[in-house]
């Protein structure tokens, strides 16, 4: 008899059930821990952060271990004095990339916080999440639990939640700051839908909860009767990030009859991802579900896409943290490359306010989750981010930083390029450049990048400098 993949990684003996209510009494730890953080008190504390991607993504090697490093600013909170972390990575991390984070504290020692940083690792580059990996080793497990003095003090940050991350929760036996993985479906392409249905907010004409292809040509086919000027549809799994999972079908010229030729389209549809073929994808989307919708803006000359970013608290606070215009590429303008921080003013209140209401909505539903570099207040009715020294501040980031001459970079040339031209982050005018993503460099070429200013123009200017720079500095010799 097979078992529930729920129970991965926990004792034979341990039920759906059991597991349910055992991670119920654990996430009830959080109330009390989340008020002494709000209280600002110096009582000791543990963070463990475990950064596992239980996504359906294709990075793999280097590009994993990047977006693991991409938590990195939660080394942040050291800045508490008594606050322990314990970070777990696939792969070890470079000396030099922890140095360059505990730099960027405010107010703390750098070797101060290094002694309160245990950094561990399986050493495997496998394309799995990382929490299966952790689960796979009872020893490293223990080496874990062995680093949290207090229980009750401690909580456990993960990229996003599943059933992967609650059992390892429990297998150490403390709570973890993200949503029950009861909650899953608010998280996929139709909870989303379903959710701005629910809160009156304006989307795509579309179709959610699909189960097959043929699910997907009979939702086009009713789209294109109800609004025949429909040019583009987008398919979407209902769990993909960045892009990743979603198709563009073509639906202009349509000829007669329309669902014969709509299903000769979907066969047909370009993929996001180069990589997929049709037969990939429709499994996967039997095995997953999805959604299709109408491409909004198509022809257009200018495309915004738009974010916000809010987080609920164990307390059940609805906290609106930012708005972003993200930055889009890849073969059909899909893939997320970056962020402008924050959203156009034209919108950015609106879209505040729409945000606010999916959050109440969650929050009703028990789901609690998420959490600057700058410290400092973000007002949502102005939607502007205050910093501690009362400026504004702005910020255009990309996770997308990419040349084949940045491969002659180690960190440690990059950060000495960051000295000598003046590129680092500076605490006390609080503008500047932060890297991340480091570990992409040598086999991609890749890192991430952000720009601080105290206004629009300078954080684009201190991004297009830094980058000039970089170009300029990089030097890479292939072989042939």
């Amino acid at each position: 008899m097979t078992r529930d993949p729920a129970l991965v990684g926990l004792p034979p003996s341990v039920s759906a059930g059991q597991a349910a209510a055992q991670f119920d009494q654990l996430q009830k730890k959080l109330v009390p821990l989340w008020k002494l953080i709000e209280s600002f008190n110096a009582e000791e504390q543990t963070i463990v952060v475990v950064p596992s991607m239980s996504v359906d993504m294709t990075a793999t090697g280097s590009e994993a271990h990047g977006y693991e490093e991409r938590f990195l600013f939660l080394l942040l909170l050291l800045a508490q004095p008594r606050a322990k972390m314990i970070y777990v990575t696939s792969q070890a991390i470079h000396p030099s990339v922890i140095e360059y984070y505990l730099d960027l504290l405010s107010g703390v020692i750098p070797s101060h916080a290094m002694r309160r940083l245990t950094l561990l690792s399986p050493y495997d580059d496998s394309n799995r999440p990382l929490s299966l990996k952790l689960l796979e080793r009872p020893l490293l497990l223990e080496r874990i639990e062995a680093g949290i003095l207090n229980k009750d003090r401690a909580h456990l940050i993960c990229y996003n939640t599943t059933f992967l991350e609650r059992n390892l929760a429990l297998r150490l036996g403390i709570p973890l700051y993200g949503a029950d993985p009861l909650h899953l479906s608010f998280g996929t392409k139709t909870g989303c839908r379903q959710l701005f249905a629910r809160a009156g907010i304006n989307h795509p004409l579309g179709f959610d909860d699909l189960n097959s292809i043929d699910d997907v040509v009979s939702a086009l086919v009713q789209m294109h009767a109800k609004r025949p000027s429909i040019a583009q549809a987008i398919v979407k799994l209902n769990e993909g990030v960045s892009g990743e999972g979603n198709a563009t079908v073509d639906l202009s010229n349509l000829s007669e009859p329309a669902n014969a030729t709509i299903a000769e389209r979907v066969r047909g549809m370009r993929f996001e991802h180069g990589k997929v073929n049709f037969n990939d994808y429709a499994a996967k989307f039997r095995a997953r579900g999805g959604v299709v919708e109408e491409r909004v803006g198509v022809g257009a000359k200018e495309v915004r896409s738009p974010s916000v970013q809010l987080r609920i608290t164990p307390l059940g606070k609805v906290e609106l943290l930012s708005t972003h215009d993200q930055m889009l590429g890849g073969p059909t303008g899909q893939t997320y490359l970056g962020c402008i921080f924050p959203a156009d003013v034209a919108y950015a209140v609106a879209i505040t306010h729409d945000a606010a209401k999916v959050g109440e909505l969650l929050r009703d539903a028990g789901v609690i989750g998420r959490q600057f570099l700058t410290g400092g207040i973000y007002d949502p009715e102005s939607a502007t981010f205050i910093a501690p020294n009362g400026h504004k501040k702005f910020l255009v980031a990309s996770d997308h930083l990419e040349s084949p001459k940045y491969k002659g970079f180690t960190p440690d040339d990059l950060f000495d390029v960051v000295v000598r031209r003046g590129l680092h982050f500076g605490q006390v005018r609080q503008t500047g450049v932060v890297f991340h993503m480091l570990s992409g460099l040598g086999s991609r070429g890749r890192l991430g990048l952000t720009a601080v200013g105290n206004s629009p123009e300078e954080a684009q200017s201190i991004f297009d400098e830094a980058k000039r720079i970089l170009d300029e500095e990089a030097r890479f010799d292939q072989l042939s």
